[in-house]
């Protein structure tokens, strides 16, 4: 599940056309920060998981990786 996760944040940034810089900007955090979401380094916090699925028009669930 970790890697459907990663692999659709990913997808889904570069289909709306954002750099990992550019959408750091967005969530006023810096772009190693994000990045660590990507990667899943770190742990996404549940509203920038909302705002993530509403600004790319998907469902958490589908970004978690649980609905197709």
């Amino acid at each position: 599940m970790h890697n459907i996760f990663m692999n659709r944040l990913k997808e889904l940034r570069v289909e709306a056309g954002y750099t990992q810089k550019e959408l750091a900007e967005k969530l006023n955090m810096s772009q190693t920060g994000y990045s660590k979401y990507e990667t899943y380094e770190n742990d996404i916090p549940t509203k920038i998981l909302i705002y993530l699925a509403e600004l790319y028009g998907e469902s958490v669930g589908y970004l978690l990786g649980v609905e197709h």
